[in-house]
């Protein structure tokens, strides 16, 4: 089996977008951002071959980073195609011990899982109904307890222990 040529610069990658999934009133639901977000999320997937559904990441700050918009509005993109049936969360983004976060894991539902038998992909896309979404995965906040969310949880006043030091006469 040979090297993976797709990604090497100066070749074109490509992705298909079908009519039929984006007839769908889950497809028409969805906020621009969201569709928008989604041909990235195909072009991360490597085909039938090299089949990585299920494994497919791109972080919020990289999505961000390739629409033009703020990471908040690129998170809430990713949650409504969670909510529609599009995407579904496999491996939830974590921080290693070494420090190096990693992104979630997502399942483009449109396309089959490489263990599956030949299914066509589970497409949770077509059961959405209105007013009933699916549920979404958010990531936890990074700084909960920090002023603002922007700067390091410090210690209040009466919360901590206090050592007296003094010398000995």
């Amino acid at each position: 089996m040979g090297r993976d040529k797709r990604n090497e610069t100066g070749k074109e990658h490509f992705t298909k977008m079908l009519r039929s999934t984006m007839g769908t009133p889950a497809w028409r639901a969805l906020t621009p951002v969201a569709q928008a977000l989604y041909p990235w999320l195909k072009l991360e997937w490597r085909g039938p071959q090299n089949n990585n559904n299920g494994k497919i990441r791109l972080s919020v700050r990289q999505a961000a980073e390739l629409l033009g918009i703020n990471m908040k509005t690129a998170a809430r993109g990713f949650h409504d195609l969670q909510a529609k049936g599009f995407l579904y969360v496999t491996e939830p983004a974590r921080l290693g011990v070494g420090g190096d976060a990693k992104s979630p894991s997502f399942e483009l539902t449109e396309i089959e899982l490489p263990q599956a038998e030949n299914n066509g992909g589970r497409k949770l896309y077509k059961e959405w109904r209105e007013g009933a979404d699916f549920s979404v995965h958010k990531a936890a906040m990074h700084n909960p307890r920090g002023t603002n969310g922007k700067t390091k949880p410090r210690p209040q006043n009466g919360n901590s222990t206090v050592v007296k030091f003094g010398t000995s006469q």
